[in-house]
């Protein structure tokens, strides 16, 4: 992939919105194609695709086995668009990740060799085994859209969407993610062990071949940008962005760490995709309810005031302390 690929990958800066229901539909042909894979998980599999219309980044965290990196893989082959995955390791560098610039003797310049992050989906897998140097090269791809190497400014390509995966165990082993690269995913999301009757359903699916090695698009990129820009036209009241605010201080006045302009936004970015998948084209108090705790939980530090609180009940007693609009 050259330069030029990247540039050209980027779909054009008037991109025409779907209409409400044929935005909800593309997200719901989505979601339905992921459970061919997925068995169990509808509400996390829904909260990925509502991070993905609102443009955000997913970070999954769970034990080893309960199917991180193929929800990744099934959410990424149901749309036609470029994927890749990175494995993260000790020895990985940021350049590994970004690309390097190299000389080539023929032109007897440098030219780019891009890296995997020039992707539509980047699989970020176990992220956290990786140091915090290599995983702060995702923070301005995140953020801006765009990768710096050498000076150079290159765009990736759109839509862009990280998906990064973490082990809760092995602590000894891994790193700590960055406050400032937490702070970028707008969801962090967990699956759990399947019950009784989900794992014999897929354990009935994968005794001949994966379902993932015959699941194929059902969305195109340029369908899924449209998409985008229709939750980004979903209309937000006043009232509603300071109900939004007034939970955001309650997180500030009752932990060290509270919540973040940057994670304000996301909440509100989260609530309209959630309205669009009900069917609507304005915000109302319950969307933003429905996707507090996945947008802000992780953005929060409790300190010794508060021991015997998780983040989730913090955000559950913001929304029951602030007034409904």
């Amino acid at each position: 992939m050259t330069d030029a690929d990247i540039t050209s990958a980027e779909p054009s800066a008037a991109t025409t919105a779907l209409s409400i229901d044929d935005a909800g539909a593309l997200a719901e042909d989505i979601i339905e194609n992921v459970e061919q894979v997925i068995v169990g998980n509808h509400g996390t599999v829904e909260q990925i695709v509502t991070a993905i219309l609102a443009r955000g980044h997913i970070l999954l965290e769970d034990v080893p086995g309960v199917g991180k990196t193929m929800l990744s893989r099934a959410v990424a082959r149901s749309v036609d668009c470029s994927f890749k995955r990175v494995q993260f390791t000790p020895d990985l560098l940021p350049s590994d990740v970004t690309g390097v610039n190299v000389f080539n003797q023929q032109t007897r310049e440098f030219e780019f060799r891009p890296g995997p992050i020039f992707a539509n989906f980047v699989l970020g897998d176990e992220i956290n085994r990786a140091p915090p140097k290599t995983q702060s090269s995702l923070l301005e791809a995140m953020e801006e859209e765009q990768v710096t190497v050498d000076g150079d400014t290159h765009r990736v390509p759109l839509p862009f969407t990280i998906i990064a995966t973490q082990n809760s165990v092995e602590r000894n082993r891994t790193y700590e993610l960055p406050m400032a690269e937490v702070d970028r995913f707008m969801k962090k999301l967990h699956l759990g062990y399947p019950d009784e009757d989900a794992e014999s359903e897929m354990l009935l699916r994968v005794v001949g071949h994966h379902p993932i090695e015959e699941l194929q698009p059902v969305a195109s990129a340029a369908a899924l940008q449209s998409a985008r820009e229709t939750v980004s036209q979903v209309s937000i009241e006043e009232p509603i962005r300071r109900y939004v605010t007034q939970i955001a201080g309650h997180t500030r006045e009752n932990a060290v760490l509270g919540v973040s302009p940057r994670g304000s936004i996301s909440l509100l970015r989260a609530a309209q995709a959630r309205a669009v998948i009900d069917g609507r084209d304005y915000v109302i108090p319950d969307d933003v309810q429905q996707e507090a705790v996945s947008v802000l939980a992780h953005r929060i530090q409790l300190g010794a005031d508060t021991a015997g609180v998780t983040k989730r009940e913090l955000i559950e007693d913001a929304l029951e302390a602030v007034s409904v609009p």
